[in-house]
């Protein structure tokens, strides 16, 4: 009897190491489904980036540049570099940028940078012209966003809509992103040439949403629905469906949390006790990663993928990526062909840059 018990208790554990093995191996084995290509170094925090129809790779500097990869090579000089009273301190500077959906025609770049007036620091966003590989200043859209040391937000982009989105941060004041006279702490929209839409939900306001504590992300899906991505107080980051009109909560509720005072959105999904710090987001149209939402971390120092329900509603999975490969990573988005560029953030006074750092990753489908 004591043999036989001997004899399972061996072929259990002869089994559970089979099994271990087997899942090491298909793990060790597993192939990634992009190749993998630097495609530009020795940059200072590449903040953001978008792609012209003829492929070339427009992105921010956040001292205060506007550079260009034309052919797959980075252009040695800036198109633009900010001067006074543009200013880069803590986590401001030159950030988002989103070119023209007809910018073959008109030329036109749109980015949201600091600034400073009187000792204050604020945010704005500026239309910019390029003519002959240089770019100047063609119009200020929207002046005076709160801005400060911290929290500025800073993600631009052009909708489905053709109306230009903007997250901004709660300028470390988190009272402002309940206060519906500020534009600090929200989600705005504006056309294109500054003016407010008739369709936005708050009357000759270009606020859309509001309740935001630093969000850094915007990105829609192939159902026009729109993803925010937003750090936390401590922990607790959300990736949110923005809604017009609706209030996120902040500061009066973050994650799950609910308020007896106000109605709010809850997070599609929040990341708990763990610290994401999500940046740039962008939702896959094809290849291996098809249909899912990619979520650049800065303290995750991790591309998450994450598996949504057909509607783009619910999450199935949340898949960790490059985590620990490649530092904090601060941008990603999607070019025609496929491929997946991703931009890090390892100078921002946060990261443990090496002498390469910092960088523009292209990852090539399979």
């Amino acid at each position: 009897m004591k043999k036989k018990f001997y004899d399972i208790l061996y072929n259990m554990i002869c089994r559970g190491r089979n099994v271990f093995s087997f899942k090491m191996k298909s793990i060790k084995t597993r192939q990634f489904p992009y190749e993998i290509e630097i495609i530009a170094e020795n940059l200072y925090v590449p903040w953001a980036m978008d792609i012209s129809n003829k492929g070339d790779i427009y992105f921010t500097e956040r001292s205060g540049s506007i550079r260009v990869i034309e052919n797959g090579k980075l252009n040695p000089q800036p198109l633009i570099t900010f001067s006074s009273p543009f200013v880069s301190q803590g986590e401001g500077g030159l950030m988002g940028i989103a070119l023209d959906p007809n910018f073959s025609q008109n030329n036109y770049i749109y980015v949201m940078h600091s600034y400073t007036e009187n000792n204050q620091i604020y945010n704005r966003v500026v239309r910019l012209i390029k003519s002959d590989n240089i770019v100047a200043i063609d119009k200020i859209l929207l002046d005076k966003i709160p801005g400060g040391q911290i929290h500025n937000g800073g993600r631009i982009k052009i909708g489905p809509d053709n109306k230009l989105y903007i997250a901004t941060g709660d300028s470390g004041n988190s009272s402002l992103s309940q206060d519906l006279l500020s534009t600090a702490g929200k989600i705005l929209r504006i056309e294109l040439d500054g003016n407010i839409p008739e369709d936005n939900p708050f009357i000759n306001s270009p606020i859309y949403s509001f309740g935001h504590r630093n969000p850094q992300g915007l990105a829609w899906n192939s159902k026009n629905i729109l993803y925010e991505s937003e750090h936390g107080q401590s922990a607790h980051d959300e990736i949110n469906i923005i809604q017009p009109g609706a209030n996120y909560g902040w500061p009066l509720v973050q994650g799950d949390e609910e308020s007896t005072e106000i109605t709010t959105q809850k997070p599609l999904v929040h990341s708990g006790e763990d610290t994401w710090a999500p940046s740039g987001i962008a939702f896959v149209e094809q290849g291996p990663w098809q249909g899912k939402l990619l979520v650049a971390n800065l303290r995750g120092q991790q591309l998450l993928a994450i598996s949504l329900n057909k509607k783009g509603t619910v999450i199935k999975d949340i898949e960790p990526l490059l985590k620990n490969e490649y530092g904090r990573l601060r941008d990603v988005i999607q070019s025609k062909d496929g491929s997946i560029y991703l931009t890090t953030s390892n100078k921002d006074g946060r990261g443990n840059p090496d002498i390469t750092d910092d960088k523009i990753i292209r990852l090539i489908p399979r």
